[in-house]
């Protein structure tokens, strides 16, 4: 597994994902309406100052998903982080490996101090990797956001650079 810029033939397996219902149920934006030129368009401005998002790739760089620091903030020293994985790479330790590497992009490259993330709460999958992994739980929001024609209540997740420096993590 490795992190790469996302590239123009990621986007069938970008797709893949982004038309799968059972996997974008719990996200706000509408996936299922991408297409190959909406997502040249993301790739192409995939790399900027304020997001990155990556292609989580396996040994022979096929793309497995896309992993995420939204909203850099420099003044205050935070980012958003965002993951999402094609089907079969559910139940991998993919995510815990990407996850550990962009998280090492943020603070050890960017100097970030807190990375945070806001997950569906009926999200259970999401939430308990994400507290499996260290993230710390700061509260949730009520009626939040509308997904589906419904208000949703989000989970608020947060992890400082001095507590990440404590995570274990093995390397390949």
């Amino acid at each position: 597994m490795k992190l790469r810029k996302l590239e123009v033939k990621d986007i069938p397996y970008m797709l893949e994902w982004m038309h799968d219902e059972e996997i974008t149920k719990y996200l706000k934006f509408a996936f299922n309406k991408a297409t190959k030129e909406s997502q040249e368009v993301f790739i192409k401005n995939s790399y900027t100052t304020e997001n990155i998002h990556l292609a989580i790739v396996d040994d022979n760089d096929e793309y497995l998903g896309t992993i995420s620091l939204k909203n850099i903030n420099y003044l205050d020293l935070n980012g958003e982080y965002a993951i999402c994985l094609r089907k079969k790479a559910l139940g991998t330790d993919i995510a815990k490996k990407a996850t550990y590497e962009i998280l090492k992009i943020a603070f050890n490259d960017l100097k970030l101090k807190r990375v945070y993330l806001n997950v569906v709460s009926k999200n259970v999958r999401a939430w308990k990797f994400y507290e499996k992994m260290g993230f710390i739980y700061e509260g949730e929001s009520k009626e939040a956001i509308m997904i589906n024609k419904e208000l949703e209540n989000l989970k608020w997740y947060r992890v400082l650079k001095e507590e990440f420096a404590k995570w274990e993590v093995e390397d390949d």
